[in-house]
């Protein structure tokens, strides 16, 4: 079903409500929180009446979606979440804002090799799932070294703590190890536990169905 604008007004409302109340219990200003919407699946037309609500920061899953919503919906700022493959990077180069999701040194040369200037974030799999992306947590040291040494503008770390399980460990150890590296930026929490993870530090909160309803049917291969 599709969502008015009325309602999409509102969703955004309550979600925005909710991230400040959030940041007030952790005694935080509202400003130091990012609303990343989840445009998965989510038709430009809706992305464009988002935008209208006074979201401006987007973040897709595949490559070729954000390509052709980057090319259509003006006014938008667009964040790579979901896995990359290398072969989709120069696609992205030039529309990408923030990268969310570098997890392993192929990823790294092809990002260098196609002269991304864009800050990214280190993707640590903190579940240790085998069906996520993302470096083991043992190896972010030696990836970070890399990608500092290569270049690149590292910013922060992203981590999607294992469905069902308490996330409030997982978001703890990504908040640690950004504070040990000096790393500012943390992307954590989606719908479900955004409130959780602005509490553990989050600066960054991915939110897709608390804003454009339940997601579309469709497959999650990666990019």
């Amino acid at each position: 079903m599709e969502l008015t604008n009325t309602e999409l007004a509102g969703r955004v409302a309550q979600v925005r409500a909710r991230i400040d109340a959030a940041c007030a219990r952790a005694s935080r200003a509202s400003s130091t929180v990012t609303l990343v919407a989840v445009s998965k699946t989510v038709p430009a037309a809706t992305v464009a009446m988002v935008r209208d609500c006074g979201v401006h920061v987007f973040g897709e899953n595949r490559a070729q979606e954000l390509v052709d919503k980057a090319d259509t919906v003006a006014g938008c700022t667009w964040h790579m979440i979901g896995t990359v493959q290398t072969n989709k990077v120069k696609s992205l180069v030039a529309r990408v804002a923030l990268w969310h999701t570098v997890d392993r040194v192929p990823l790294v040369d092809e990002l260098v090799r196609r002269g991304v200037d864009a800050p990214v974030l280190l993707q640590v799999n903190v579940g240790a799932e085998a069906t996520k992306g993302g470096c083991a947590r043992a190896e972010l040291p030696a990836l970070l070294d890399y990608a500092r040494l290569r270049g690149l503008d590292v910013r922060g770390l992203m981590g999607v703590p294992p469905q069902g399980a308490e996330p409030s460990p997982h978001f703890e150890w990504l908040r640690e190890a950004a504070a040990k590296n000096g790393l500012e930026e943390l992307s954590m929490g989606m719908s479900s536990d955004y409130e959780t993870a602005i509490a553990h530090g989050s600066t960054l909160v991915r939110v897709g169905s608390a804003i454009f309803g339940p997601r579309l049917a469709a497959s999650d291969a990666p990019n």
